[in-house]
C-alpha cells in the first residue's frame, strides 16, 4: 500500500490488489468503530451500494466477526434507489445479502456542532467514473442544496432515475469519510477529485467527489493501482507504510 496526504485532512491509500484493499478497509473501519464506541457508546455508519459492498465482506470474517460489537453499530444509507427492497437495483437488498445480515440495524446518530447536520462516525462511499458519489451527480442541482439533509431526485443520469441521497452538507459533517475507487475508468475522475486546483466549470470543482471536503473530519481515499494511475508520483510523495 502506498499512502500520502495531498491536502489538509485528506489521505490517499493505493493498493496492489482488491484483497489488500479489503483487508486495509476492514482494519480502518474496525479502528473507527472501536474509537466511536469507546467515546459515545455506539458507531454510526452510512453506506452506499454497488461494488463497495463486496469490500465489506471481510468484516464478516475473523477476527472482526468476533472482535466487533455489532450491537453498537447503527447503519444508514447515504443513498438509495427508489425501488422495492427486493429489487435487483436496491442498495438495501445488496447490502443485506452481502453484509447486513451479520450486524444490528438501529437508526441513531450524533449532531455536528458546526453545521447542525447529523454527524456520522463514518460514511463509506464509492465513486463512479463520472466522479459521482452517493447519488450526487456532476452538474446536478442537488449539489447546490445547503439546508436539506436528504433529497429525492427523479432524473439520475444512471438508471434507475429515481433515488434518495444524502446531501453534501450531511456527508461533509461526518467525522470520517472513505471513498473507494477501482479500475482505470476511474483514473481521470480520481485525478480531478484529489486536485487542489480548477481551471473552469468542467474541471475538478464541478465533480461531486471533489466537493467531499469534511468540515471537521478526515477523508481517506482507497484506490487500486489502476484508479490511481493518473496521479503524479514522481515527486516521491507516495511512501510505503501501513497504519494499524
Amino acid at each position: 500500500m502506498a499512502s500520502y496526504e495531498p491536502k489538509k485532512n485528506s489521505e490517499i491509500r493505493i493498493f496492489e490488489s482488491s484483497d489488500e484493499m479489503a483487508t486495509d478497509l476492514a482494519e480502518y473501519i474496525s479502528q473507527v468503530s472501536e474509537i466511536s464506541v469507546k467515546e459515545r457508546g455506539y458507531f454510526a455508519i452510512a453506506l452506499s451500494g454497488g461494488p463497495l459492498v463486496s469490500f465489506l465482506r471481510k468484516l464478516c470474517d475473523a477476527p472482526y466477526n468476533k472482535t466487533l460489537d455489532w450491537s453498537k453499530w447503527y447503519i444508514f444509507w447515504s443513498d438509495e434507489r427508489a425501488v422495492a427492497k427486493n429489487h435487483a437495483d436496491s442498495n438495501y437488498k445488496l447490502t443485506k445479502e452481502g453484509f447486513l445480515s451479520k450486524v444490528v440495524y438501529i437508526a441513531c446518530s450524533g449532531v455536528s456542532e458546526s453545521t447542525d447536520c447529523p454527524k456520522f462516525d463514518l460514511i463509506l462511499l464509492g465513486m463512479g467514473s463520472d466522479g459521482h458519489v452517493a447519488s450526487l451527480f456532476p452538474n446536478h442541482q442537488a449539489l447546490e442544496l445547503k439546508d436539506d439533509w436528504v433529497t429525492y431526485i427523479t432524473d439520475s443520469p444512471q438508471p434507475p432515475p429515481e433515488r434518495i441521497t444524502f446531501t453534501l452538507p450531511v456527508i461533509n459533517s461526518a467525522s470520517n469519510i472513505a471513498i473507494l475507487a477501482t479500475g482505470v475508468d476511474k483514473a481521470t475522475a480520481v485525478h480531478l477529485a484529489v486536485s487542489d486546483s480548477s481551471d473552469g466549470p468542467d474541471t475538478s470543482a464541478s465533480l461531486p467527489a471533489h466537493m467531499v471536503q469534511p468540515t471537521d473530519g478526515k477523508l481517506v481515499w482507497f484506490l487500486d493501482k489502476a484508479a490511481a494511475s493518473s496521479l503524479d508520483t514522481s515527486d516521491g510523495a507516495y511512501q510505503q507504510h501501513r497504519e494499524y
